[in-house]
């Protein structure tokens, strides 16, 4: 029984493990902040404290760090309520900048620092290089674009230093 408590903080460091494994399907910042109550009661248990010392400590500081620090992360990743659309459907309604010729075929546009192939959403429609373009939606690796309104501008990426 000697090794089991000699061990403790390894298994708050699994558990610790255990709870980033779920977070990264979850990706809500709950289980991360188990996670981190678990490391602070890993280093608990390193100290040779006893296991009830290091459970309240794991449920204290658990709870610390999801009323606490949750809140102010997410606020941070404006995650909360925003309901913000990821991954390539996130470049719907950004503007672009044509590189190549973009017809109802074929094309390559600028858009968010990226160069993209693209193609008209009207047939018979052609933007030559340097048109601004607005993207209307995703077709697998294609940005379908259409005519930008005037005050739609190309996002710049920043300069780097």
């Amino acid at each position: 029984m000697d090794w089991l408590r000699d061990t403790q903080w390894l298994w708050w460091l699994g558990a610790a493990l255990a709870f980033g494994v779920v977070e990264m399907t979850t990706l809500d910042l709950l289980f991360l902040m188990l996670a981190l109550g678990a490391l602070v009661a890993a280093v608990v248990a390193g100290a040779g404290l006893p296991i009830l010392v290091q459970v309240l400590v794991f449920v204290g500081a658990a709870a610390l760090f999801v009323l606490a620090l949750r809140p102010m992360a997410l606020k941070y990743l404006r995650l909360e309520g925003k309901g913000a659309v990821i991954g390539v459907e996130g470049n719907v309604g950004h503007p672009a900048t044509v590189e190549q010729t973009v017809t109802d075929r074929a094309g390559l546009v600028k858009l968010r620092g990226e160069t993209w192939t693209a193609r008209a959403e009207l047939a018979g429609q052609t933007f030559a290089p340097g048109d601004v373009v607005t993207v209307v939606r995703i077709d697998g690796a294609t940005a379908v674009v259409a005519a930008a309104t005037p005050e739609d501008k190309p996002l710049e990426p920043p300069p780097q230093d």
